[in-house]
C-alpha cells in the first residue's frame, strides 16, 4: 500500500509562488503515476495535475495550465507541485495520490494534505 506524505503548504499573497512536496513510500512507488488534486472548503475534490511514472507525460486541468508544473524524482520518492501566478481560487487542501487509471483518476490511499491559502 502506497503511503504519501504532503508538505509546503502556506499562506501567500495572490501573484505569489509556492512548491508543494509529496513523500511517497510503499512497494514498486516509483512506477505509478501520480497525482495532485484539491479540495475548496465546501466543494468535491478535483483533479489538478498528473506525472507519468518516469515524469515523460504530464497533464493539467486547464484552470493550473501554464502556472502549474508537475515533476517527480524517483531518486527521492518525491512528487512536486511547482505553483506560480497564485490566485485566490487556488485556496484549497492540496493532495498528492497514486493513479489508478492516467491522468485523473486516484487510487483510493490518501496523505493528510497541506493547505495553501491565497490571499487577495
Amino acid at each position: 500500500q502506497v503511503q504519501l506524505v504532503e508538505s509546503g503548504g502556506g499562506l501567500v499573497q495572490a501573484g505569489g509562488s509556492l512548491r508543494l512536496s509529496c513523500a511517497v513510500s510503499g512497494p514498486t512507488s516509483t512506477t505509478y503515476s501520480m497525482g495532485w488534486f484539491r479540495q475548496a472548503p465546501g466543494k468535491e475534490r478535483e483533479f489538478v495535475a498528473a506525472i507519468n511514472w518516469n515524469g515523460e507525460m504530464t497533464y493539467y486541468t486547464d484552470s493550473v495550465k501554464g502556472r502549474f508544473t508537475i515533476s517527480r524524482d524517483n531518486a527521492k520518492n518525491t512528487v512536486y507541485l511547482q505553483m506560480n501566478s497564485l490566485k485566490a481560487e487556488d485556496t484549497a487542501v492540496y493532495y498528492c495520490a497514486a493513479l489508478s487509471q492516467w491522468p485523473t483518476v486516484p487510487r483510493d490511499y490518501w496523505g493528510q494534505g497541506t493547505q495553501v491559502t491565497v490571499s487577495s
